[in-house]
């Protein structure tokens, strides 16, 4: 069985997280039980969820925790948008985050979608089963 650990859609938004907390330690202290915390916990949400998803029984339970994922980087990228408003962030890095979050979107987007088909059509038994097709017949072509 291959992990959830390899899948591109899960290294890349574990690797947002890393990005995230690396710039929040800049943020001022009055932010640490506000913005920051929020910030850090929405984007650790997001591998997270997915992980979850991948030790799921059901198509169904899964597709809901990536669906929260999906909501969580939403909420990661408002947050930036909100950080760069007060001035925490500059333009350059928010451009650099956003372009970031955008490859984790159609990521996400294309995990979803596959998992969608997959229940819907039922051609894999296994969460397991799904994830090893998707490593091994998708993801290489979606990047």
């Amino acid at each position: 069985m291959e992990s959830y650990q390899e899948l591109e859609v899960w290294k890349q938004t574990k690797d947002l997280v890393k990005h995230i907390y690396e710039l929040t330690k800049s943020f001022p202290k009055e932010e640490q039980f506000g913005l920051t915390n929020q910030l850090r916990r929405a984007a650790v949400s997001i591998p997270s969820n997915i992980a979850e998803g991948c030790g799921r029984n059901h198509f169904k339970d899964s597709i809901q925790l990536f669906f929260i994922a999906r909501g969580s980087l939403y909420e990661v990228e408002t947050q930036l948008v909100i950080a760069f408003d007060l001035k925490y962030v500059s333009p350059t890095a928010l451009e650099a985050y956003m372009v970031l979050i955008k490859s984790c979107k159609r990521l996400l987007k294309g995990f979803i979608n596959y998992f969608q088909k997959q229940a819907d059509n039922s051609k894999s038994s296994t969460i397991n089963e799904a994830i090893v097709e998707y490593k091994t017949n998708i993801e290489p072509i979606t990047n």
